[in-house]
């Protein structure tokens, strides 16, 4: 009984150190009690091939970040079905689509002009002179699509901003998987209020093989800073999640997005 009573009594003194020592300020770790925010990423199936390629894959993804209740993802393919209630979503994963009608662009302009989150990739941002939504452009905080190298090929990156949480932790330079390059006009950059974090190097020039692009300012990952949002041009087939250091990218770009919510910032709770 001696020697039962000594073992509980270690049992216990173990439990509640180790509690003690979670709440010190110094221990490196922080373990959430529950999931620590709610995102709704939304995409089309109605596309190219390619685009909706990049969807199921991004799916997949993001569902991998969730393992072990770190955060609620809610997956559609019906952004009509959730404007009335796009508040309860900390951030949004726009993988291929935007906003069409009228009643949806109205909600999405209200929640990102209210501090919502949104991370969006290639196509998500692809507007023309057709698209006639005035607002998106300031959002995304450059002009409209300009042009693009054809086929979809590997690029050197280069960082801009090295000392951004999205890049702190990657090279200057890095060959990104093949993917649809975008140009903008006018490019985001004569936007004081945009960041550019990545650009497509100047020695890829000349890019493609049908369709090439000889010159030109080619950013491809930038936050607005009027918004809580960034823009990666990345997501054009099924081998984007092949590198490690740009999935690096994409998760960096996501937790710097949830981690700005005005509510606070979950990963500190």
């Amino acid at each position: 009984m001696k020697y039962i009573k000594s073992i509980l009594l270690l049992l216990t003194v173990t439990f509640f150190g180790s509690l003690a020592a979670y709440a010190q300020d110094n221990y490196p770790a922080n373990y959430a009690r529950a999931p620590r925010f709610k995102a709704l990423l939304f995409y089309n199936k109605h596309v190219e091939e390619a685009h909706l390629q990049f969807a199921e894959q991004t799916i997949d993804f993001f569902k991998r970040l969730t393992y072990g209740d770190g955060y609620i993802l809610e997956v559609t393919d019906n952004f009509s079905a959730y404007t009335d209630r796009l508040n309860d979503y900390d951030v949004l994963i726009a993988v291929n689509d935007a906003p069409v009608s009228a009643k949806d662009r109205a909600a999405f302009e209200k929640y990102m002009e209210n501090g919502g989150g949104w991370i969006g990739f290639h196509a998500a941002a692809y507007n023309d002179r057709n698209t006639k939504w005035p607002w998106f452009n300031k959002f995304l905080g450059a002009g409209v699509f300009y042009c693009n190298n054809w086929p979809p090929q590997p690029a050197l990156l280069d960082i801009d901003v090295t000392d951004h949480a999205v890049t702190k932790n990657l090279p200057a330079s890095f060959v990104a998987p093949a993917s649809e390059w975008y140009q903008w006009d006018p490019s985001p950059r004569s936007n004081p209020n945009v960041d550019i974090l990545l650009s497509l190097s100047s020695r890829n020039y000349p890019i493609g093989i049908k369709d090439v692009v000889k010159f030109g300012d080619f950013p491809v990952v930038w936050t607005n800073r009027d918004y809580r949002m960034i823009y990666l041009n990345m997501g054009h087939g099924d081998v984007e999640y092949l590198d490690a250091t740009q999935n690096l990218l994409f998760v960096n770009a996501f937790r710097w997005i949830v981690s700005r919510d005005p509510k606070g910032n979950p990963f500190e709770k």
